[in-house]
Order: structure tokens, then sequence, then C-alpha cells
């Protein structure tokens, strides 16, 4: 399938972007999870009394969202890009034996998944999605605008910042080998992770090359 050339249009128009409070600090400990809940929720009010949410989905909410959405759609977003460089020291990894997971970390860009939540659901859901992606406030919530075939549109995304102690920096192939090869936590290891993510994209027709690289390591 090709590179969605239908939504990379230059004419397309930005919209408004919901505005959240700029972290003070990027040490988990450190910040107000449910705080930030309430900023999120906050923000998403912003756009007005029947907006419906919109989330970026770029890795297991690809392939694993936990809540029914009612449409999904192929998007890119420009100024992110999708990287295994975030320390999993529970769901994927252990303390001793740290695994990944994905994030959204600044410059290139990325496709993935627009999931539509609609209005009334929002905010049953929002406590049940910062279970699953933030039970340890890492990522930093924004609103990216979201390129689809169907339009511009403004999707919460969970990015993470280089500052974060949880941001690996540059990791070489043989640490990715090592922690391919031993990190597991509760819900499985890294490997398995990352392959279950490939899969998930290109099931939607979405090749990520820079992942399908990093898993040919772990070939004999």
């Amino acid at each position: 399938m090709p590179d969605l050339p239908l939504i990379l249009a230059p004419t397309l128009q930005k919209p408004w972007l919901p505005q959240l409070p700029r972290p003070t600090t990027w040490i988990p400990a450190e910040r107000n999870g449910a705080q930030m809940m309430a900023d999120t929720l906050t923000a998403w009010r912003s756009l007005g009394p029947y907006a419906d949410l919109w989330l970026f989905g770029y890795a297991s909410l690809i392939w694993r969202p936990e809540f029914d959405v009612a449409e999904t759609r192929l998007a890119r977003v420009h100024g992110h890009h999708r990287s295994l460089q975030m320390w999993s020291r529970v769901n994927r990894g252990t303390p001793e034996r740290p695994g990944l997971v994905f994030a959204l970390v600044r410059g290139g860009s990325v496709q993935g998944l627009a999931l539509r939540i609609p209005h009334a659901q929002v905010e049953a859901l929002m406590p049940k999605l910062w279970a699953r992606e933030m039970p340890n406030p890492v990522y930093d919530p924004r609103w990216l605008p979201c390129q689809t075939a169907q339009g511009m549109v403004p999707a919460l995304a969970f990015t993470l910042s280089r500052r974060s102690p949880n941001y690996t920096g540059v990791l070489s192939a043989e640490r990715y080998r090592d922690i391919f090869g031993h990190s597991v936590g509760r819900y499985g290891s890294t490997v398995d992770y990352a392959r279950q993510t490939l899969h998930g994209l290109r099931e939607h027709g979405i090749e990520d090359r820079a992942l399908a690289r990093l898993l040919h390591l772990t070939s004999p």
C-alpha cells in the first residue's frame, strides 16, 4: 500500500489545538497524575460542548486499544516520530532488566491511527485511559494536528520529552539485542511488544522501516 498520498497535501489547514500547562518537572514521582488528567479534560472541553475526543495511536493503541472507537482513520503527524526509547521497568521489563516501550519523541514524522471517541463516552473513558497510559506519569500528553484523508483533526497524543529520566537516549545495536533477548515484564517481553506493534502497523498498511531494522537484530 502506498504511503497515504491523500493526507499529505500542504493546503490542509491546522486545526486549533487545546493547550495544556507546560511541565515544571519530568521526574514522574514529582508529577501529579490526577491533576494532569484533570487538565487534559479541561483542555478537551475547550474544543466545544459537543466535541468528540480524537486519540493518536502509534503503538499498542493500534493493536490493543481496550475500548470501542466510533471511527478509525489512517493519520500522519509531523514533528514527532515513533521511537522505542522509553524505559519500562514493570510492563515490559523489571528494575534489574529494564525493557522498552514506544513513545512519541520530537523530530521527523510518524504514521499511525486517529481514533475517535464519542463525546458522551469521554468522561467515563478518561480514567481508564489514564490508568493504562499514565499509571506512572511519564508521558507528556498534548494535542497534535493529525493529517487524515478526510481532513486535519486535533488528537490527544502521549509524547515523551528527552528531558525525562525514562528517555533512554541513543542505544547501541548490542543493547537492543540484549533487551530483546532478556527483558520481560508483567505484560510480556519487549521483543514481543515490538513485533506486535510492527504487525499491527502492517495490518493498516503502515510500514515502519526503522522498527523492522531493529527487529532484524533478533535474527540469528
